[in-house]
């Protein structure tokens, strides 16, 4: 193997910011990649499976399986119809397909895990799929501009109800507090060449992984270069409002003693050089060091979209590997 290609690429995240990024850490070709995945999940047709039938909400992971998926005719066959979802006003209606595969093979083969490499033969996975998690969590905000004092901090519980707050998010905390990762999952951080965290919604998808004692523990301890990827703009629910300073001194005030090599920022964000200063300095706390790329994605009309780009971030993820 190159010592300049991460043998193993472990990233951690939900949602569609996880989707943009497992495709360019397959644009780095390594020979393994695991996707550890938030489970907090409680809304639409995972928020429904998790409620009836009392597992991991699917939602995210089957993002993640399809993302991963291969590009021979059954992998694009099975990516396309795990992420089909149920029209119509039945009792399917707004489930996707894979929600209710993976569901079904949880309970034939009796681990959600199980369940999850199950799906992944039959979409030639490029990677494994791992839950941060064995059981599903809650996601509790301290919220203020809820109330006419602007002082007064109301709780809002639901990883929904987190990201559509008018209200400006303070501090999350996971219900269980101490939830057991994954071993699995633990395993996939310290074995990786190259850990990533983020994009995704702040609250929601990156920092929940960061309320796991053993998961923060597990990246510290790992020898992986450690990167995480900024968002491209603020999200109009949780962080509405907050800069990109703000972002990273969010995973500093969750996560105590965290430890990161590198922060990713699209090079068009900020200009200003007073802003690099004050994110150099909000890097500096979790050991890390702010570099700046090319990572926003351009649709075919040539405008710029809110997505990253896969085949930018593998690039720039690249670059920093090779520069450790």
């Amino acid at each position: 193997m190159d010592p300049a290609v991460p043998s193993a690429i472990t990233s951690l995240g939900g949602g569609h910011g996880l989707y943009q990024t497992l495709l360019a850490a397959r644009m780095c070709r390594p020979e393994k990649i695991s996707a550890v995945v938030t489970v907090a999940d409680d809304g639409g047709s995972s928020g429904r499976i998790r409620r009836e039938l009392g597992i991991i909400p699917p939602g995210d992971l089957r993002m993640a399986l399809a993302a991963l998926s291969n590009e021979t005719t059954q992998g694009v066959t099975w990516a396309k119809t795990l992420q089909h979802r149920f029209g119509g006003t039945g009792a399917l209606a707004g489930h996707a397909v894979g929600n209710l595969l993976i569901a079904g093979l949880t309970e034939v083969l009796g681990s959600e895990q199980q369940a999850l490499d199950a799906v992944a033969q039959l979409t030639d996975s490029c990677g494994r799929v791992l839950p941060v998690c064995n059981e599903p969590l809650e996601i509790e905000a301290d919220v203020s501009g809820l109330d006419d004092d602007p002082r007064v901090m109301l709780q809002v519980r639901g990883q929904v109800a987190v990201a559509t707050t008018p209200g400006s998010v303070r501090r999350v905390r996971l219900i269980p507090h101490d939830p057991m990762p994954s071993p699995e999952a633990i395993q996939a951080i310290l074995s990786a060449d190259l850990l990533t965290l983020g994009p995704g919604s702040w609250f929601s998808s990156v920092i929940p992984h960061l309320l796991i004692p053993a998961v923060v523990q597990a990246i510290k301890e790992s020898e992986a270069q450690r990167v995480v990827v900024l968002n491209l703009s603020s999200d109009n629910g949780e962080t509405n409002g907050f800069n990109l300073e703000r972002h990273i001194h969010m995973l500093s005030q969750h996560a105590p003693g965290l430890r990161l090599d590198r922060i990713l920022v699209d090079d068009a964000h900020t200009q200003k050089s007073s802003e690099r200063r004050y994110l150099d300095r909000a890097a500096e706390t979790l050991g890390a060091r702010v570099v700046y790329h090319d990572l926003r994605e351009v649709d075919a009309e040539g405008r710029l979209t809110e997505r990253h780009d896969p085949a930018k971030l593998a690039t720039a993820l690249m670059h920093n590997f090779r520069e450790r």
